[in-house]
């Protein structure tokens, strides 16, 4: 299964609504066999807020299912997997808890996103443990990747690790091509 934005369906009334946010026979028909077996969640203060582009090598990758429950943050994809035509270029979903949509990154794929509220939350599934001996990234200002970053004067809120990742031409991909390149969402 591609990157793929998923426009989870709501049914309200005057209590609120409610929402499957995910039904694995649904998925597993979709073509998506991961079985996810850890849940993250995110809080950031501050407007400008940037994570990532974060990833796991293999044999410990990860597939990632992300939502905002809280704010809303700008998502992003960016492909990682050798060999691919699409290599380095990347797609981007705004996420919130308003549209309640969802964002699924298969392996292979870096993961990014950039808080455009104060007091954003995101929870997302993966596909595997985290493993810190698999754990990595690519620089969120990679010139090859090339994104123009919705963000605050002042510039992003970074951690240290992400302040000292490599850029793509300075790393290897461990993620082997699948034969389907990357596609607007």
């Amino acid at each position: 299964m591609p990157v793929k934005l998923i426009h989870t369906r709501r049914f309200g009334d005057d209590r609120g609504w409610f929402s499957e946010t995910y039904h694995r026979p649904r998925w597993t028909a979709d073509g998506a066999a991961e079985e996810f077996v850890q849940d993250n969640h995110s809080y950031s203060k501050h407007v400008g807020t940037l994570r990532g582009f974060h990833f796991q090598a293999p044999p410990h990758a990860q597939a990632k299912l992300v939502r905002c429950i809280r704010g809303r943050i700008l998502d992003y994809a960016v492909d990682l997997r050798a060999g691919s035509p699409t290599y380095g270029r990347h797609v981007a979903a705004e996420l919130s808890a308003d549209n309640g949509d969802q964002l699924y990154i298969p392996v292979g794929f870096g993961h990014a996103f950039v808080t455009l509220e104060p007091d954003s939350e995101v929870i997302y599934k993966v596909s595997d443990v985290y493993t810190p001996e698999a754990d990595g990234g690519i620089r969120w200002d990679c010139p090859t990747i090339a994104i123009d970053w919705p963000l605050p004067p002042g510039g992003p809120v970074l951690s240290d690790k992400d302040r000292a990742l490599p850029h793509l031409a300075d790393w290897d991909s461990p993620f082997a091509y699948d034969g389907a390149p990357l596609r607007p969402l």
